[in-house]
């Protein structure tokens, strides 16, 4: 797809994502839904105004009224357009600096787009092909308000909240200035936990810390955590559709581990889960103690979106999916990455025990991240074709369902081009940390030397 990439559209706001365009793929989207209505919804980014206006003046032309929901979190946007079985168009850049932004489209079921039916929405946008409405049936627009207050409802309605509330939890929160600040404060609370915040005031120039919820970002929440004797940390990136954990030392859990823990409890024999490429041997391991399958796609939620529902319309249970950046999927409550029911979820767990012996089964994984950039698509292109060569010459494995993933069997690094930002990912993992970093390095550097 030339447009929508692993996770929607994304750009730097008013050079790349322009209101000219979010208006043009709206217009798209509304042309090939045929709706009556479309919600739209955005993130607290300062952009998110200017380009939600841009989408609904777009979804107006084609015939489209609009619901508009405000700033909320991606997964309060989609039960949202469930409730009401209409398509939605939510603004958001995620985990993305704050000079970003983005669009993601889901269906009337609240469920992200397939590849299929973006590659239709993109045909329509590339081709001009508007569906436009005479000026006596464009669409009109109402306000709602009741979103956010919804969500927070639904997901406490589908967690145990009396098993939650009877531990007597403190969580230290840290929304990171995003959607989410305006919704887990709540959730937590009604959740029966003492909630402490940090950088919990929605601001889209996000002065406390970065959207991405990765440790470099996050550690006042690991301060926090110490300080106040918090029986977890919980941190969301800037649509709130990913959790992070602290465990209550104030140490950071890798989110292939929480990933891993949260499907120890939920996967039982014959079923499926599914992941990314760069999926942690935490998650094979507990796949194959359950007598569960593990499927592997291109890195992105819309991949996994997509595979999780072909495996359901074939008849198989898939009870949990999702990658190890804390995007996690639990198809039977809804197929949506959501952080606030994620979080609910892993303290149905901490109320039973502390959160690092939650996670002590799945540890004894290092992993290492790296992020390289680049000035032009020739040194891109120049990076990739050094990690082909690597991988051609390595005593590995060679996976290339999304870049190159190179398995040693006690280790394994991938690299890969990001597909919302200009960067060439490298992850690692090992048993032990310097086999992690000396595997990541020795691809970091092959691809240094090509890109120049």
């Amino acid at each position: 797809m030339e447009v929508f990439g692993s996770s929607g559209v994304r750009g730097v706001a008013n050079e790349e994502l322009t209101p000219e365009l979010a208006m043009k793929i709206a217009m798209a989207a509304g042309t090939v839904w045929d709706a009556d209505s479309v919600a739209v919804a955005r993130d607290t980014r300062t952009t998110g105004r200017m380009l939600t206006d841009a989408a609904a003046a777009g979804l107006a032309a084609v015939g489209a009224s609009v619901d508009r929901l405000g700033v909320v979190p991606t997964p309060g946007a989609q039960a949202h357009a469930e409730r009401e079985g209409i398509p939605l168009v939510t603004v958001t850049a995620s985990h993305n600096p704050p000079e970003y932004n983005g669009i993601k489209l889901a269906g009337a079921d609240g469920v992200e787009l397939s590849v299929a039916a973006l590659e239709r929405v993109e045909s329509v946008l590339l081709n001009g092909e508007f569906d436009r409405a005479p000026w006596d049936h464009v669409g009109d627009e109402r306000r709602v308000d009741d979103a956010r207050r919804e969500y927070v409802r639904g997901v406490v309605a589908a967690v145990d909240r009396d098993r939650i509330a009877d531990a007597g939890l403190t969580v230290a929160l840290d929304p990171g200035h995003g959607a989410g600040s305006l919704t887990s404060p709540e959730l937590f609370r009604r959740l029966g936990c003492r909630v402490l915040a940090v950088n919990a005031q929605p601001d889209g120039r996000f002065p406390g810390r970065d959207p991405e919820p990765v440790p470099e970002n996050l550690a006042d929440l690991g301060r926090l955590v110490r300080s106040t004797d918090a029986d977890l940390g919980i941190a969301h990136d800037g649509d709130a559709d990913r959790a992070i954990f602290y465990d209550e030392t104030g140490e950071y859990i890798e989110g292939d581990a929480t990933l891993a823990a949260l499907a120890a409890a939920e996967l039982d024999e014959g079923d499926v889960t599914v992941s990314a490429v760069n999926v942690s041997q935490r998650l094979v391991d507990v796949a194959d103690e359950a007598g569960a399958r593990l499927e592997l796609t291109p890195i992105g939620s819309t991949r996994i979106v997509s595979r999780v529902q072909e495996l359901r319309s074939a008849g198989e249970s898939v009870p949990i999916a999702g990658e190890g950046n804390g995007g996690v999927f639990f198809p039977n409550y809804r197929l949506a990455r959501d952080g606030g029911y994620v979080a609910a979820r892993f303290l149905g767990l901490v109320a039973d025990r502390p959160a690092s012996e939650v996670v002590r089964p799945v540890q004894g994984y290092h992993n290492v991240r790296m992020n390289l950039g680049y000035d032009s698509e020739d040194d891109r292109e120049a990076m990739l074709a050094a990690a082909a060569t690597l991988a051609e010459e390595a005593d590995a494995d060679l996976d290339t369902t999304d870049g190159y993933r190179l398995d040693y069997g006690d280790a394994w690094v991938l690299a890969r081009p990001s597909g919302t930002e200009p960067l060439v990912r490298i992850y690692a993992e090992a048993t032990s940390e310097d086999r992690a970093e000396t595997l990541a390095g020795r691809m970091r550097d092959a691809m240094l030397d090509a890109g120049g």
